[in-house]
């Protein structure tokens, strides 16, 4: 029978994470990703003498080969015991001792997501250049695991990122800490032995983008994970990194998860078109088009305009250059009505003394024209 760790009589199946800090109760995120609560599991106020035994139960366990020091310095250390990652903060980097474990990460397969099938379709025979977004704690690396997997059972030669690796995987893929290698070393096994795809698991500093843009570039499928409160972050943190006329070659797809499941994904192509929004012909230039891959809508635009690269959101640049039609043809029809636009609704002001029936024939006339484009008209006498 394995031996019961000492801390998982407070972990049950809601739980999310544990921590333990000195002069503090044992506390546990519980519930799902985006949606958890913390609860207090043990009111007894943890002292220093207690943590550094706890300390040094988790280190036995190490010791005895149960698990592995991921990262260690002064003040800090990282272990992943068994199937937990166990992030340790001593003086002087924290104000007293202090214990966080999270529970393993959820195991699901790729088709527990429900996918799309043109969504799938893509995965198989486009996406090579993957980026899975997300804010902290919403199911990123459980995705990147569940798609790493899936391509594993595809036949297809997988590898791994990870610092801590605390991803679940099958024996057939390589899983590679970024703690004991340097990004040049994990840099040249990963270029020689040419997997098909190699996923990045928390890209953070632009040692991890330049070997995410460099493998990329060599051919090599790329799933990076990335921390971005939006989608359209995710690709801005290349922006900087590279020029704008490669973001295109390096990333085809990117998957924005929120609460542990897929709500956004973009599609990223270059084109050489007048950006939204200018008039001047002779302004042409190369577009990055950012889409909705679903409903193909084109969402964002990226461009340069002198030495400064824009991210043009289009769908309100569209929006206020209708607006601004409306309010346009209104006024040389009605020029004393006030008006207001909300969403498809346009509500027209007129003072009533000017209500004359010239002037309802106008409205009938403009009602039908506003109809044509969408917009349903409202007539408020004042």
């Amino acid at each position: 029978v394995e031996e019961r760790l000492w801390f998982e009589k407070y972990i049950d199946d809601e739980t999310l994470s544990l921590h333990l800090k000195e002069g503090a109760p044992i506390r546990a995120k519980k519930g799902k990703p985006g949606a958890w609560e913390l609860v207090t599991v043990d009111n007894r106020i943890l002292s220093r003498e207690e943590l550094e035994l706890l300390i040094e139960d988790i280190l036995s366990y190490v010791k005895a080969g149960n698990g592995s020091i991921e990262v260690e310095r002064p003040g800090s250390m990282i272990v992943q015991l068994k199937d937990y990652r166990i992030v340790i903060v001593m003086p002087p980097i924290g104000n007293g001792y202090e214990i966080t474990i999270a529970k393993p990460i959820v195991k699901l397969r790729l088709e527990d997501y429900n996918l799309p099938e043109k969504l799938i379709r893509r995965l198989e025979e486009r996406a090579e250049g993957i980026l899975i977004a997300g804010a902290p704690g919403m199911g990123k690396t459980t995705f990147a695991q569940a798609l790493a997997e899936y391509y594993s059972r595809k036949g297809k030669i997988v590898k791994t990122i990870e610092a801590p690796r605390d991803m679940r995987l099958p024996p057939t893929i390589s899983q590679y800490s970024k703690a004991f290698a340097s990004p040049g070393e994990l840099h040249d096994i990963l270029l020689l032995s040419r997997p098909d795809y190699t996923v990045f698991d928390e890209m953070r500093n632009d040692e991890d983008f330049k070997i995410y843009i460099d493998l990329r570039l060599a051919g090599i499928g790329m799933i990076g994970v990335v921390h971005a409160t939006s989608p359209i972050d995710a690709i801005q943190r290349f922006l900087n990194r590279v020029d704008l006329g490669m973001v295109p070659s390096i990333i085809d797809t990117v998957i924005f998860i929120d609460r542990g499941r897929v709500a956004k994904v973009y599609d990223i192509s270059m084109t050489v078109k007048l950006p939204t929004g200018l008039r001047e012909a002779e302004l042409a230039r190369p577009v990055v088009e950012v889409r909705d891959f679903l409903t193909g809508e084109l969402e964002y635009e990226i461009y340069t305009f002198g030495e400064q690269t824009v991210v043009v959101p289009v769908k309100k640049i569209q929006k206020d250059v209708i607006k601004e039609r409306i309010l346009d043809i209104v006024k040389k029809a009605l020029p004393y009505a006030d008006v207001e636009i909300e969403g498809q609704h346009v509500i027209l002001s007129v003072p009533r003394m000017l209500y004359t029936s010239a002037i309802n024939k106008k409205v009938r006339k403009l009602r039908r024209r506003l109809e044509k484009l969408g917009f349903e008209m409202e007539v408020k006498l004042v």
